[in-house]
């Protein structure tokens, strides 16, 4: 009872939050529903920053892979690390300087082009209903282990239904504020429950006598390569450089220097968190190496990525499983939150205004709000139809990569590079598309290499096409 009485807690805290800021009118304006009227300090910032980088994939997920293959299952996280700091050190400032409210705005802005921005918006919108998917089915394996009864499919509902509620009241400035009381939730969860997991299996001593030496072998091993880091490099990396959920935090930055110290000080945090995490799952498969035997419904994968809910049941004493369970459950939210209110607020100000270019404020208001409910519901579908954490992550970030992240890299040297608008919108169009359909047609194995291909796709497509259009326009002008 205790456990359950503090996730009920955690739940009406959030919530209250929310209704707190809706009652204040603080997000009654698109300015303060979107980017919480820029005014976000760096404590703010980087504390958002990192409650929504470490989500699904970075807890059950992340923690999976460190009870499959040891130390290299950080590398999830460091190349996010990494995708910060180039952020931090090349782009951050600049993406503030546009004071835009979306990533598809800043590609309609780069390239002087409606329909850029148009088909960014497309496919953001497509991959980030995964992503929104993904802390939907890791919320509800969380709340599964208290309520182990209860159906899979009615906690995932009940998480669903409390982060669309106060995403819903107080927009980015729920957001900013309750992601910030949840890093600290799971910075203190994830310590404790990785001081309890050390204790049980004899410290970092018994840990490396209990497991073989593979799961000790960094940056690769046996299990994971080369190929596959850098595959995971490009793919899940270049997310932290070009990310709508990323950049909507540096929209709401204050100026630019909070925007570019925030970025570097999330990176910084972070690093330590990927071994964290991955060595709780390292204690799971020395304390409970059959948890696939218990699960055969399961693939060894969405076996993996119940290590850390068994730590927690088996491991952690009552109050502090709670704790746990707490901050688990704040880890998915606080993704959630952040990419639900993203692809809202693309819906509403990029899709919705280019169809509706007079519509008011407050109808275009009106929209973000009423695209929160419609994306939180049809999420919540495809996270009921979905397979594990980190293959449902990588379809998104697969599609998304391959579509956006060229171009707008690209866009920021528009002149040096000499790429153009046409080449932009079939990039866009050619590297997802290419993607989605590898994804859907061949079933490739997430970290396979073949799944780059839509990634070239893309630049064979923004470079090619843009040269093409260039010089077929100088010859025209040259004629006439």
């Amino acid at each position: 009872m205790l456990d359950i009485a503090i996730i009920i807690i955690y739940f009406l805290g959030m919530i209250a939050i929310g209704i707190r800021v809706y009652r204040k009118k603080a997000a009654a304006t698109c300015n303060g529903y979107f980017v919480a009227d820029r005014r976000g300090s760096a404590v703010f910032i980087v504390g958002s920053l990192c409650a929504t980088i470490i989500g699904a994939s970075v807890t059950l997920g992340m923690a999976g892979r460190g009870y499959r293959m040891g130390l290299p299952g950080a590398w999830w996280l460091l190349v996010g690390s990494i995708g910060l700091l180039i952020l931090g050190f090349f782009f951050a400032r600049t993406v503030r300087r546009f004071g835009l409210y979306t990533l598809p705005a800043l590609v309609e802005k780069q390239y002087n082009s409606k329909t850029a921005g148009l088909v960014a918006s497309i496919l953001i919108v497509v991959a980030w209903l995964a992503v929104i998917a993904a802390q939907i089915i890791a919320a509800g394996k969380i709340l599964s282990i208290l309520m182990p009864n209860v159906d899979l499919s009615l906690v995932m509902v009940i998480s669903a239904a409390v982060l669309t509620l106060y995403t819903f009241l107080g927009g980015q400035y729920s957001v900013i504020r309750t992601d910030l009381v949840q890093f600290i939730i799971i910075a203190v969860g994830t310590l404790v429950c990785l001081g309890l997991v050390l204790d049980r299996v004899g410290g970092f001593g018994g840990l490396h006598t209990s497991l073989p030496a593979d799961y000790f072998s960094f940056p690769v091993s046996a299990k994971f390569g080369w190929p596959q880091l850098i595959t995971l490099l490009i793919l899940t990396g270049s997310t932290y450089v070009v990310g709508p959920d990323i950049y909507s935090r540096l929209f709401c930055a204050r100026n630019e220097k909070v925007a570019k110290s925030s970025v570097l000080s999330a990176a910084l945090i972070t690093i330590p968190f990927a071994f964290i995490i991955v060595l709780i799952g390292m204690g799971a498969m020395v304390l409970f190496p059959d948890i696939a035997s218990q699960h055969p419904n399961l693939s060894s994968v969405q076996a993996s990525e119940l290590a850390f809910p068994t730590v927690i049941k088996d491991v952690l004493p009552i109050g502090v499983s709670g704790l746990v369970i707490a901050a688990l459950l704040a880890a998915m939210m606080s993704s959630a939150d952040t990419c639900l209110l993203t692809t809202s607020t693309i819906v509403s100000a990029d899709i919705y205004k280019r169809a509706s270019p007079n519509a008011s404020e407050r109808k275009i208001l009106m929209v973000a709000k009423l695209g929160v409910i419609i994306i939180g519901a049809l999420a919540l579908i495809v996270a009921l139809k979905a397979g594990g954490i980190i293959n449902t992550l990588l379809l998104a970030y697969t599609v998304f990569t391959s579509g956006v992240v060229l171009p707008v890299v690209a866009g920021f040297f528009k002149d040096k590079l000499r790429v153009n608008s046409i080449g932009a919108i079939t990039a866009i169009i050619g590297g997802g598309g290419t993607a989605l359909a590898m994804k859907q047609f061949l079933h490739l194995d997430p970290f396979n290499p073949k799944n780059l291909i839509g990634f070239g796709v893309c630049a064979v497509l923004l470079f090619g096409v843009s040269w093409i259009t260039r010089t077929f326009s100088r010859q025209q002008s040259q004629m006439s």
